[in-house]
């Protein structure tokens, strides 16, 4: 099987050089790796070096169809936003290729006299769970923070539970003692881990005010060092509760940021649960010619909660362009399909206007990405027609056959327009009464297929390629024989070159007399490889599915008289199909339920299988 080709040259031309997090998928549209960089441009490049070491690296690369990115704010951003689309997908690679290592969270421990502690794995304890933090040292630099604004405990329970009198902690005012009865009160306790708990919630703003206070009363006392010592307390909970535009104080809402130019558009929306980023995702919506872009964005929003396509967990506020019109009408729509009420907002300052910021940033540069493919396609078309010395392409079809050593076969149709692939009118036969292996025979019922009943010359190819050798092409050109419609398809056979490597191809027309072998960096070569491997795509999915279907049907079911009691029943007496088929006719008839004359027709059905 051929693994469709990436072409990474194209894809790397237009990725930004700013830190975010990357996804790449796989032929079925899965998650297959999740990473983060401070530059994405650098990183994915390093993915496509000549000289990878790596064997993970190579299986990770060799399977890569498509691959997506998030722009962020900083490379702490990256990595939470990594975190949580890491536990989203789990993508496979993820496993095999990165440390198992799991971002640290503070717990506060469920006792009389809770704990606050750095956790790390599963959440084994009772308690609740704050983070995860960009790293252990600062979640260690926060714990000591805490111990000097917060009297509460750290201690181990085996410590705690020793102790006869108050420990160093105490006399340092660092601890109230909860471990000694009379020292403090579990209500007095209990206020002071309520705060540790806003504190890490992200309500962090009133102890920063009140160690601002602290360090000008000092200041003003001229006591200059403890003044030093607060402006580092302040610093290091600006650091810790660097939970920034990827994570806040907002519990949950959608962010969409629109960009359009030349015809194109996309729309960026980010996820925001728990007050974090769980995911985002670019859309690229169809524009009709001369669209307004309020209608555009309107009606994206329309479709994308009514038709649920973004999912039914529909946020209570959802932040919109500015130029979206009809809010409140289609505020009210979604809350029929919410069941409960919804805001459309327009972001103008504070936390919700940092994360449309950050959408509108993705937005655009999914857009440039999106423009800059379309040149690509444009100019591989471009020297395409000039080769051929054909004056426009606007449509071309490509043919593939995929089988099992003849069996379950499946012929794939693929479309492609002045803009790439048409999959609303890709198509794949069933191939039927070809005799098994028979792969010329196999496409002739194809064409027959596709084009027989053909009447409108918009839906013939400017192009046909068919993947194989002159024996293919051959077949084809038959079939256009005697072709009756005015416009008929430049018909072009695709050979795998030696070892199946990309560039080694060989192009065959008129009959096989015409060899062609283009150079591997020729953009015309390229498309070829992309609609060649995208019909193959197709048709070793339909293929895979046919024959999966075929494993989980028993032959059994084509026996009239043989119902699923009585097929059960054989398959259990003989311990499957095999021993059913070794087994005499005299055996079957021992079966209960099974009569002399329906063992004999069993056996004979069985044997005329063989």
């Amino acid at each position: 099987m051929n693994t469709p080709s990436f072409d990474h040259q194209s894809f790397l031309k237009s990725v930004t050089s700013k830190p975010g997090v990357y996804r790449m998928y796989d032929d079925s549209s899965t998650v297959i790796y999740v990473g983060k960089a401070k530059n994405l441009k650098n990183r994915l490049a390093s993915y496509f070096r000549k000289e990878v070491n790596s064997t993970k690296t190579k299986a990770l690369v060799a399977q890569i169809v498509t691959i997506e990115i998030t722009v962020t704010g900083s490379e702490t951003e990256a990595l939470i936003l990594e975190n949580n689309l890491i536990k989203e997908y789990q993508p496979k690679y993820n496993i095999l290729l990165r440390d198992d290592k799991s971002y640290p969270y503070i717990l506060v421990t469920d006792h009389r006299h809770p704990r606050i502690a750095m956790h790390r794995g599963a959440k084994r304890h009772k308690g609740e769970y704050f983070g995860p933090f960009p790293s252990a040292g600062a979640v260690w630099e926060s714990l000591r923070i805490m111990q000097k604004v917060f009297p509460v405990r750290q201690c181990e329970d085996s410590f705690y539970k020793a102790r006869s009198r108050p420990c160093l902690q105490h006399q340092l005012k660092r601890c109230l003692a909860p471990c000694i009865e009379g020292y403090v009160t579990d209500e007095d306790y209990n206020e002071q881990i309520n705060l540790v708990k806003q504190f890490l919630s992200g309500k962090s703003q009133d102890v920063i005010k009140h160690l601002i206070g602290n360090m000008e009363r000092a200041s003003e006392q001229l006591n200059f060092e403890n003044a030093a010592l607060y402006r580092d307390q302040i610093s290091t909970l600006q650091k810790v509760t660097e939970q920034q535009n990827v994570s806040g104080n907002i519990e949950e809402i959608d962010v969409l940021a629109f960009s359009s130019n030349k015809g194109l558009a996309s729309v960026h929306v980010l996820y925001i649960r728990d007050q974090k980023v769980l995911g985002s995702k670019n859309y690229s919506p169809k524009v009709p010619t001369n669209s307004e872009p309020s209608e555009i964005i309107s009606s994206f929003i329309m479709q994308f909660y009514l038709n649920a396509i973004g999912g039914q967990n529909i946020p209570k506020t959802i932040v919109v362009p500015e130029l979206t019109e009809n809010l409140p009408e289609l505020a009210q729509a979604i809350e029929l399909v919410r069941g409960s009420k919804v805001e459309l907002v327009t972001a103008q300052r504070g936390e919700k206007y940092q994360y449309y910021q950050l959408a509108q940033k993705n937005a655009d540069i999914d857009l440039a990405t999106k423009l800059a493919d379309g040149r690509a396609m444009s100019s591989k078309y471009k020297e395409l027609s000039e080769f051929l010395k054909l004056p426009k392409i606007e449509r071309m079809e490509c043919f593939d056959i995929s089988h099992t050593f003849g069996e379950y076969p499946i012929a794939s149709c693929v479309v492609f327009g002045p803009e790439g692939p048409v999959k609303s009118e890709y198509r794949r036969y069933n191939v039927k009464g070809v005799k098994g292996g028979d792969d010329y025979g196999a496409m002739a019922f194809a064409l027959e297929k596709r084009y027989a009943k053909v009447t409108d010359v918009n839906k013939v190819p400017d192009i046909l390629f068919i993947d194989g050798g002159k024996g293919q092409l051959n077949k084809a050109e038959a079939f256009f024989a005697d072709w009756t419609l005015e416009k008929a398809p430049v018909i072009v056979g695709i050979a795998k070159g030696e070892g199946r490597k990309p560039g080694l191809e060989t192009l065959f027309m008129n009959g096989g007399e015409i060899e062609v072998h283009m150079p591997k960096s020729s953009p015309a070569l390229h498309l070829i490889q992309f609609i060649r491997d995208e019909s193959h795509r197709f048709a070793i999915t339909g293929h895979r599915a046919k024959r999966g279907k075929a494993k989980t049907t028993s032959i059994l079911q084509d026996i009239p008289g043989i119902g699923a009691k009585r097929r059960q029943m054989l398959l259990k007496n003989f311990g499957g199909l095999q021993g059913l088929k070794a087994a005499k006719s005299e055996q079957i008839a021992k079966v209960s339920g099974i009569s002399k004359q329906l063992a004999l027709e069993i056996h004979a059905f069985l044997h005329d299988k063989d």
